[in-house]
This record gives C-alpha cells, sequence and structure tokens, in this order.
C-alpha cells in the first residue's frame, strides 16, 4: 500500500507512521474530515533533505 498515492513516493503505511512519531515526515495538514494530506511543495522539501548523493 501507498500511503501518497499519485506521487510516486512509495512507503508502507506502518513506514510512514513511524516516521510522523519520530518527528521525520514532511509537514502535515490535517483536514476537517479527519485525513492527513502534504503540500508538493513541503513534500518535495523533504524528499530534497533526506536524498542521498548516488
Amino acid at each position: 500500500m501507498s500511503t501518497s498515492e499519485g506521487t510516486g513516493v512509495r512507503v508502507s503505511r506502518a513506514a510512514f507512521y513511524r516516521l510522523r512519531a519520530r518527528g521525520q515526515a514532511p509537514k502535515l495538514i490535517k483536514l476537517s474530515n479527519g485525513q492527513i494530506r502534504c503540500r508538493r511543495s513541503d513534500l518535495n522539501a523533504w524528499w530534497a533533505a533526506h536524498e542521498i548523493a548516488a
């Protein structure tokens, strides 16, 4: 399962929640219906900060 379908970021739900609990996930927004979302700009910034130079 992908927690961010359509974005190309594939991570299990459990792994995502572990990152979130540790404060290592990108900035999230909680919607009024209880769902969480991440702005594309926040995701890109987080991804760039965690990218390993190859």
